[in-house]
């Protein structure tokens, strides 16, 4: 199979594992809004989101490692056994370890409700570590079903529990905490992963080697857990937790955008890196750079003019500050889409260090602009103290990456897509219903013209299809 043809399979199955997800999410935020006060919303929130700190901080990102190493090992039983055997005997005991400090750490919350956050944490680690072995073993359907079965228990229990049973917050955390385990249950026997596990296969010089690859990646996921998360908390001890649910329900909607963006990043973080030993891996990661811009660019514009319908079906109770953060977060996540893109060729010649370096950087911004202004313009210091680390961090990505592969930007067609996207996001803040259909339009010759090539092969695809039945 072409690799063009191998990224689009993966991306494909990957998506089914992304979408479903953040589908759920969306079906369950009515709920959430309408049965939970903004303050166990707020709590609510915050737990999901220091997961993403948490899982970094404990495990020193060695799941990093399990996907990039097994990749290079998917033919020889014996390393493989090392690799999964190594992380799981580094991970167990120092997640486990990691939970015991974090329940004493949450002293003040109530104890049930303590104990579910350390048992969602815990599975919260296992789960991912699990994906990862899975996806560098090419099990990206199980990958993505493990998600599914994730998403959608987490629905089924988040209805159950919160809208039926009326247990609010404690329902909400256990919906959660029940969904993690048994989607770990799921993929570890699905992948079997359990074959693997051999005591006298431990390496210490091969955990040594793949601490020392993962180690790097911790300092860029704290600070991109700094970028989405310290908004949050910037406004919870300015602003209370009320404000942090406002902030919380503005960032549901450009969670669309991440959707297309996590799917294609993963299939493309194991395209990068076999490509990467390729003479024309250069020619090749500037096509799909041009590629994705236009399909993000796009994406985007339709999410924004789309904001107003999508804002009035899915968000329920007095969260009417949250909609014209909206657009300003919705390029915000265009651009770390396309930072994150260039962080899969890093991580392909792995680079990592550079990664760290790149995140640190754009953190150390966001947190610098959030502060500073959160007295005098409140909820849009969150949102613009995003916007300009994304944009600080895509601009040094561009510009770094090629010191490692000359890849080929068009300059004049990225400022040009940058005008259109800024008009399109003024358009929707203005509320207007004319203005609201004039964007939509927009939006659509926008995306139509940027993309009509791609379009073309996906039209010409299912014409054969359809010719040959």
């Amino acid at each position: 199979m072409s690799r063009e043809g191998n990224l689009a399979k993966n991306t494909g199955i990957l998506a089914i594992g992304t979408f479903l997800p953040k589908l759920a999410s969306f079906i369950t935020l009515p709920i959430l809004t309408g049965y939970l006060s903004k303050a166990q919303y707020g709590t609510y929130d915050l737990i999901i989101t220091l997961a993403s700190l948490f899982l970094p901080a404990v495990t020193l990102q060695i799941q990093t490692a399990a996907f990039r190493f097994l990749i290079e090992v998917r033919s020889e039983e014996k390393k493989i056994k090392s690799i999964i055997s190594n992380i799981l005997m580094f991970i167990v005991p120092i997640s486990l370890l990691g939970v015991i400090i974090l329940y004493f750490c949450l002293y003040k919350i109530e104890s049930r409700i303590r104990l579910l956050v350390c048992c969602y944490y815990l599975f919260d680690i296992v789960v991912n570590v699990f994906r990862q072995i899975a996806r560098g073993l090419s099990k990206n359907l199980n990958y993505s079903l493990s998600a599914i079965i994730s998403s959608v228990l987490q629905l089924i229990f988040v209805v159950l529990f919160v809208f039926v049973l009326k247990i609010n917050l404690f329902g909400a955390v256990l919906a959660l905490t029940v969904s993690e385990i048994l989607s770990a249950l799921y993929i570890f026997l699905s992948v079997r992963i359990y074959k693997y596990v051999d005591i006298k296969a431990f390496d210490k010089s091969e955990l040594r080697r793949m601490i020392a690859y993962s180690w790097p990646m911790v300092p860029n996921s704290m600070s991109m857990w700094v970028m989405r998360v310290s908004d949050r908390l910037v406004l919870t001890f300015f602003r209370g937790v009320s404000a942090n649910a406002v902030y919380a329900v503005a960032n549901k909607i450009p969670q669309l955008l991440t959707i297309a963006q996590t799917t294609f990043t993963m299939a493309w973080q194991e395209n990068a890196t076999i490509v990467s030993k390729d003479e024309d891996a250069p020619k090749y990661y500037s096509t799909m750079y041009r590629t994705l811009f236009d399909l993000m660019a796009g994406a985007m514009m339709i999410i924004i003019a789309c904001t107003p319908v999508l804002f009035a079906i899915l968000v329920r109770g007095d969260y009417s500050e949250a909609y014209i953060q909206i657009p300003i977060l919705l390029l915000a996540m265009f651009f770390y889409a396309m930072s994150t893109f260039l962080g899969g060729i890093y991580v392909a010649y792995m680079k990592t260090k550079n990664v760290g370096i790149t995140t640190i950087i754009a953190a150390a911004l966001n947190i610098i602009i959030d502060v500073s202004l959160v007295h005098f313009i409140g909820l849009y210091a969150a949102s613009l103290s995003t916007l300009v680390s994304y944009i600080f961090l895509f601009f040094y990505r561009i510009i770094d990456v090629r010191k490692i592969v000359p890849i080929n930007y068009d300059k004049k067609h990225m400022i040009f897509v940058f005008i259109i996207m800024t008009l399109i996001s003024a358009l929707c803040m203005l509320h207007n219903n004319i203005a609201n259909i004039f964007n939509f339009v927009i939006a659509l010759i926008a995306f139509v013209v940027m993309n009509k090539e791609f379009l073309k092969v996906i039209f010409n695809s299912l014409k054969a299809k359809l010719v040959r039945r």
